[in-house]
């Protein structure tokens, strides 16, 4: 029987910091991950801005970082460009999680490849919750905890697992949107990270062109049209500046095709992210940056958030879901405000190409300006060029570009 404070489900950045933070609180931590290596397969973009390093108090070291970029380029459908200035990093993202992963593992975590979470029962004593006996595939189970942290991804194990009411779960997945990118050679670039806001090619999503060291870079979307995605990521090349450039597999990866991706959860957060004993972070919470589905930042600091939590119940003797409400009251007070900003989302995604288009020349050509002065102005200028546009939301669509933590969590 392996016995510890906190068992963390999953590897990834949320994962591995979770297992970081708590171990340097002192707490006995095991992490496990189902993959036999740590960081593959890659699911995403692979970038990180300086406001979320520094909101994270961490300091990259050179190896897992592959390029240092200045901000984002957001092109709509007409060739408008505008610009977010806010510089940051495009890392190798598999290097990046083993750098967590060993940082956890030098503080005192325990790490174990090829483990698989099955089951999870309570445990009481005297009437009261005192931890979960956790089983599944691998020579280290069953393990005994007194917290676990869900940093399983967009599957969500515990979720599944764990059935408060009888049958029901304790969340079910709300809507995701299929990723998929590949990386390319010789790609030109100015320093910026290029997202292509055109439904032609990605519906309810966009496209990106993101640059790395060596003229590398990941081209690739996200869409709502997952059966359609490597068809329309293709399309896209076809008829872009990237048609005629070489598709590689990227460093990491041996065999299979050259494309890579995976799923993203895009209906915000669960309505639970805490159950007696339980927290969940990063996409297994539902977290992503609401407007551009960045999520890297989100697991790091709800991980943050979790063991300072899962620490201070531990001290109490207080494992209970009230006392864990702590960890939902702060990520809620510190993350995007999810509500506004999908809405304004879904009111963009109504517009067409045109309306679209004209919105974004109505923007500052850079996108930080907007401030309450900034987005009066855009407003004005919008009522003078096409008024009935008010009548199809356009005023949401426009302030989701201007909340500034969406800014500081976007990427």
């Amino acid at each position: 029987m392996n016995t510890c404070d906190v068992l963390v489900i999953g590897a990834g950045p949320g994962g591995g910091n979770a297992a970081l933070q708590s171990a340097k609180r002192g707490l006995s931590t095991i992490l496990i991950e189902d993959h036999p290596a740590i960081g593959t397969p890659v699911h995403c973009g692979e970038c990180i801005s300086e406001i979320a390093c520094q909101n994270l108090g961490i300091k990259l070291p050179d190896h897992v970082v592959s390029k240092e970029v200045q901000g984002i380029r957001v092109i709509f459908p007409d060739g408008t460009e505008k610009c977010l200035t806010e510089e940051g990093y495009v890392l190798e993202k598999h290097l990046f999680e083993r750098w967590i992963a060993d940082e956890a593992v030098e503080a005192g975590a325990s790490m174990h490849l090829n483990h698989k979470l099955s089951s999870m029962e309570r445990i009481e004593e005297d009437g009261k919750f005192a931890g979960w006996m956790c089983d599944g595939k691998g020579e280290n189970f069953p393990i005994q905890a007194k917290i676990v942290i869900d940093a399983s991804g967009v599957a969500a194990i515990c979720s599944k697992i764990v059935k408060p009411d009888g049958d029901k779960p304790l969340n079910e997945m709300g809507k995701v949107v299929a990723g998929m990118q590949y990386e390319m050679l010789e790609v030109p670039t100015d320093g910026y990270l290029d997202f292509y806001i055109w439904p032609e090619y990605a519906e309810k999503g966009y496209l990106w062109m993101i640059p790395k060291c060596d003229g590398r870079a990941n081209v690739g979307l996200v869409t709502e049209d997952r059966p359609r995605a490597k068809k329309a990521l293709d399309e896209f090349i076809d008829i872009t500046h990237f048609k005629e450039l070489e598709q590689v597999h990227p460093p990491w990866k041996e065999k299979g095709t050259h494309a890579f991706g995976g799923t993203i959860p895009i209906s915000g957060p669960f309505v639970n992210t805490h159950y007696d004993g339980l927290m969940l972070v990063g996409d297994a919470a539902g977290f992503t940056s609401p407007l551009f589905e960045g999520g890297s930042h989100l697991a790091l600091k709800s991980a943050v958030y979790a063991a300072e939590t899962a620490a201070a119940a531990i001290s109490e003797d207080d494992l209970s879901g009230s006392r864990l409400a702590e960890y939902t009251k702060l990520w809620k007070d510190e993350f995007p405000p999810y509500d506004k900003i999908l809405k304004g989302k879904n009111a963009l995604f109504n517009l067409t190409d045109d309306e679209m288009s004209l919105m974004a020349r109505c923007f500052p050509n850079e996108m930080s300006d907007m401030g309450a002065r900034g987005k009066a102005m855009v407003a004005l200028r919008l009522l003078i060029r096409r008024p009935g546009l008010y009548f199809k939301r356009i005023v949401p669509a426009m302030l989701a570009f201007g909340y500034s933590r969406a800014k500081f969590y976007g990427w």
